[in-house]
């Protein structure tokens, strides 16, 4: 797949859609091609999270464990989903294992190109804070929403 081809799919991923080129571009250079066959694991729950995945082609399975230990099947995501945001940012371990449910490619984006991102332009930031906070806002209204099952 072509650089160009990379940038029009990382425009597309909810956390990347306000770059401009220039800093696509950089994602996308950076950026690690990884192939997975139907059935291959690509991260599990509970280990270190380096890096974030974006889907190219292909659908990935996510799984969880249950409270009884039982691994069950969350959804199938599909191209321009991003996997594990948070670990652009921080340490963190994954929450769920992700399994190709077809054959399907994925880019890599490490911790450290994010970086690279945020020092080279430093308004990325700002869109990056934007995020979290929505993403904090939309957890207060989730939790809210559930507040009855909890007296």
């Amino acid at each position: 797949m072509a650089l160009n081809d990379d940038i029009q799919l990382l425009s597309q991923v909810p956390l990347f859609r306000q770059l401009d080129g220039d800093q696509l571009r950089l994602i996308a250079f950076g950026a690690e091609r990884r192939s997975l066959a139907e059935g291959q694991e690509l991260f599990r729950e509970g280990s270190p999270a380096e890096a974030a995945y974006i889907v190219v082609r292909g659908r990935i399975g996510l799984y969880a464990m249950d409270r009884m230990g039982d691994i069950r099947h969350q959804k199938d995501v599909g191209a321009a989903t991003l996997l594990s945001e948070l670990a652009l940012v921080t340490m963190v371990e994954r929450k769920f294992t992700a399994v190709a449910a077809s054959d399907c490619e994925v880019l890599k984006v490490n911790r450290q190109l994010f970086q690279r991102l945020l020092e080279e332009y430093p308004q990325v930031g700002r869109l990056i804070e934007a995020r979290i906070r929505e993403n904090i806002a939309g957890l207060a209204k989730a939790a809210a929403a559930m507040e009855h099952r909890f007296r």
